[in-house]
């Protein structure tokens, strides 16, 4: 199950070494009392959890309204883990930009020291950024995906896309032992300040649209072609008329004669076919509305402003308990954590401003 996404402002920098270095030692230091204490599963746990991970970034020392934050504090503890994951049971593959796509590599190579078999987690990677890159598309394009696997079988994936016209970047939590099915509400909460119009093929209202894009695969490619030809000479809403650019017959019909050898049996499996991106769904999604009457939902599947006065949403739930527990948790871990004074001190501090900054806008107990 996806459990969240998160909207921030983009941050084009990059963390200088010197904290970068302070960073790795923090969250190894975090991250090895959590296992130690909670079990690698409960750390996939915390690292899907949107409010969580996002306080552990800033407890690291990255900013908590920056984008770098995803990309930071996930490469942190990659860094940080390096040579325990026998020790804690936990792989950190990917990361940002060109890194991100040789995740199958990294977890093949992790998986033969483990003798585990790669194929489950590699699988789940790679559904996991199509789904977030095309299946929804929602003006983000996907630069970062951090794959996170422990020796038991569980994995969860952090990624973040950007979207460089509102210089916002949203990021995209999934916990693997929540997932039932990629491509039917994957996600159980989902935070971003600003929501607009989507194409979401995940969303029960969408339904329709999935069987009817398999159903329209299934049959003879041509047929398909024809009547995708046949949609630029009718009189379409506006918002159709944009969708009809991806409409490129040379194109299409190599997908098409593609996807119907495959014979996919249901629109994950249609999803997973190699070739099968964004401008081919958008025109499956048409067809699906005009021809067979199953629109595609365009509803943002974002549900809750992260941020606490995001102009869009309500807040995102976080109640006294799980703000106590996260709070002492993390002082814990970092009073515990076997790195410098300075940089055990700059993380306690980092903690105190962050969970005063907070508490502000928490609801307080009646006295």
């Amino acid at each position: 199950m996806r459990t969240g996404f998160t909207e921030l402002p983009l941050h084009t920098g990059r963390a200088p070494a010197w904290l970068f270095s302070r960073m790795a030692k923090l969250a190894r230091g975090v991250v090895s009392h959590v296992v130690e204490e909670y079990g690698a599963e409960d750390m996939l746990q915390r690292l899907s959890n949107p409010f969580w991970f996002q306080a552990f970034g800033c407890v690291l020392g990255f900013d908590w309204h920056s984008s770098g934050v995803t990309t930071t504090t996930c490469g942190a503890v990659k860094e940080g883990l390096k040579g325990l994951e026998q020790e804690l049971g936990i792989v950190v593959a990917g990361g940002k930009g060109g890194i991100g796509r040789r995740t199958p590599q990294e977890i093949a190579r992790a998986c033969e020291q483990l003798s585990q078999d790669p194929s489950p987690y590699i699988y789940a990677s790679r559904m996991s950024a199509k789904v977030d890159s095309a299946a929804i598309q929602d003006g983000y394009q996907i630069y970062h995906h951090a794959f996170f696997f422990t020796k038991t079988g569980r994995w969860c994936v952090v990624q973040q896309g950007m979207n460089e016209q509102t210089g916002l970047a949203r990021r995209y939590h999934w916990l693997g032992e929540r997932v039932t099915n990629f491509v039917d509400e994957p996600h159980s909460a989902i935070c971003c300040d600003v929501r607009g119009p989507v194409m979401d093929f995940t969303a029960q209202q969408s339904v329709g649209a999935r069987q009817a894009a398999t159903e329209l695969i299934r049959q003879p490619f041509d047929i398909t072609l024809t009547e995708l030809q046949r949609l630029p000479s009718l009189r379409l809403p506006k918002r159709h008329q944009v969708m009809l650019k991806d409409l490129d017959s040379r194109y299409l019909r190599t997908i098409l004669l593609k996807t119907y050898e495959r014979a996919p049996q249901d629109f994950e499996s249609l999803l997973g076919i190699e070739g099968v991106g964004p401008k081919t769904l958008r025109a499956l999604a048409l067809v699906a509305e005009l021809v067979y009457d199953s629109p595609v939902s365009t509803r943002d599947p974002a549900r809750f402003a992260f941020a606490h006065g995001g102009k869009d949403g309500t807040p995102f739930p976080v109640d006294r308990a799980t703000y106590d527990e996260t709070v002492a948790i993390l002082d814990r871990a970092l009073q515990r954590a076997k790195v410098e004074p300075s940089v055990k001190d700059g993380g306690l501090k980092r903690l105190a401003a962050w969970a005063k900054n907070l508490e502000r806008s928490l609801p307080h107990a009646d006295t």
